[in-house]
């Protein structure tokens, strides 16, 4: 599945990996330094934000292009443009976003019927399907926003974690805008972004603050220190909760067109949550990680035991099977969430430890929209008197936004890439990261689990940043 270039030559050292903290490393050159360049120049108080020069060449002289990008200076952050990219699963979603926060269009592309057709994400069919909507989707983007590329700044996209099928469609994409209009490229940690668009959102949340990335491949509990540095409390071992809402709504036989978790929500309000007794999962281990592996397997003995036909829709259930799901959804649903609430009290306590200031806890990713968590998640930020911020739901599921206000984050403290060549070998390797870590493990978290020391494959992205700071000072 990957494109990667052999871990051998990927690993041969963290000083070389963080020499290219800009994270796209798509040039022989290390793009960090030339970033280093650009930032001596960008300086809030003076209200000086970089941007790349336009230039009149035409397209035959493209190739040429980088040369002729330089930094220059602008009125405000406001005025920056950024267009976001996302295409790390199964939805294919573009957007473009002032430096303001202002949302000047989003658009999202769902593989809904294939999820359908293959019971999960399919990646050979997601890959396809990216590649037949991205076009299009990028299109809409700009034209909702009544702009064109010519009036972009920059352009941002998801290189990791995620499936490098897919991510490799986007990276594509962004490439080939950046090389023909000249444009910088962000490359944007997909769980990096569920996190910061809680900064779009709620304008007053500052650095440090507690995040809660909840989604069908991550469980992530981290601290974020400030922009790029982040300590990691606790992350998934196995499966994550986004994982097992969509199994046992494929094992209830439920509608799957708007996934797993709206239909487990949705079937849970018509059951009772105290019905089936499953286990709370890791109750015995005391720190902040995730396991959902054995509640999956629970739900499913449950289901088998109840005689409940998985052959038949839901919506072709008679009143007592219906009954039966509903109270296997709720009860799976309380369970779940309580796995979350005790793995949040623990983070919390941590991280006012580390971070005694901190206000917030940020609860983000595709499951933050299930109004059940918001719900139980908000009792225990009351508890410990801090406050909780969501996105909104469209904001929750993955979307250009979130990697576009990213984007601009990075941008406007110099992380970037300058413009690609638009002549590449064939050989061309992609810096697509389907396993990248976000953050350095507290202490204290650390998992001996062999799943944790396996993904990490890449060093996280705190590290990098924190490796180039060193040797920028």
């Amino acid at each position: 599945m990957s494109y990667h270039a052999p871990i051998s030559k990927k690993m041969a050292s963290l000083q070389t990996l963080s020499s290219t903290i800009s994270r796209l490393n798509l040039l022989q050159r290390s793009s960090f330094n030339y970033s280093l360049t650009s930032l001596k120049l960008l300086k809030f108080h003076e209200q000086r934000i970089i941007r790349p020069a336009r230039s009149p060449f035409s397209f035959s002289t493209l190739s040429n292009r980088s040369s002729t990008f330089k930094p220059i200076k602008m009125s405000s952050k406001d005025d920056l443009i950024v267009l976001g990219i996302e295409t790390s699963c199964d939805d294919t979603a573009a957007a473009v976003v002032r430096g303001s926060g202002e949302i000047l269009s989003q658009v999202v592309s769902s593989q809904a019927d294939l999820l359908v057709q293959y019971g999960g994400v399919a990646p050979k069919m997601a890959e396809e399907a990216h590649s037949q909507a991205i076009d299009p989707v990028v299109q809409e983007a700009l034209d909702k926003a009544n702009l064109t590329e010519r009036d972009l700044s920059a352009v941002a996209v998801t290189i990791g974690p995620g499936l490098s099928l897919c991510l490799r469609v986007g990276v594509q994409k962004a490439r080939n805008i950046a090389s023909r209009f000249n444009l910088p490229v962000v490359g944007v940690h997909h769980m990096e972004a569920h996190a910061l668009v809680a900064r779009l959102i709620e304008r007053e949340l500052q650095f440090p603050f507690l995040a809660l990335l909840i989604s069908g491949g991550h469980n992530l509990l981290v601290l974020a220190h400030n922009l790029g540095q982040y300590t990691q409390l606790g992350t998934t071992i196995d499966d994550a909760i986004g994982e097992a809402f969509d199994k046992t709504a494929k094992w209830l036989s439920l509608d799957l067109r708007r996934s797993g978790g709206p239909a487990v929500e949705k079937l849970a309000l018509e059951g009772d949550s105290q019905a089936v007794k499953f286990s709370t999962p890791m109750k015995q281990h005391k720190d902040c990680n995730f396991s959902y592996a054995g509640l999956k397997t629970q739900v499913r003995l449950a289901i088998e035991s109840r005689n409940i036909d998985a052959t038949i829709p839901i919506s072709s259930a008679s009143s007592q099977d219906r009954n039966s799901r509903a109270d296997i959804a709720a009860s799976f649903q309380r369970v779940a969430v309580l796995h979350l609430e005790e793995r949040c009290q623990r983070a919390i306590e941590w991280a006012l430890k580390i971070e005694p200031s901190i206000k917030h806890l940020v609860v983000s990713g595709g499951v933050a929209s299930n109004k059940y968590v918001r719900a139980r998640l908000d009792q225990v930020v009351r508890k410990n008197s801090l406050q909780l911020v969501c996105p909104p739901p469209s904001l929750c599921t993955d979307n250009g936004v979130m990697v576009a206000w990213t984007g601009i984050e990075h941008f406007c403290v110099g992380r970037y890439d300058p413009p690609p060549s638009v002549i590449e070998p064939e050989d061309f390797v992609y810096d697509l990261r389907p396993r990248w870590p976000l953050g350095e493990e507290y202490a204290e978290g650390r998992s001996e689990a062999r799943s944790l020391r396996t993904a990490r494959i890449h060093p996280s992205l705190t590290s990098l940043i924190q490796a180039s700071m060193q040797q920028q000072s």
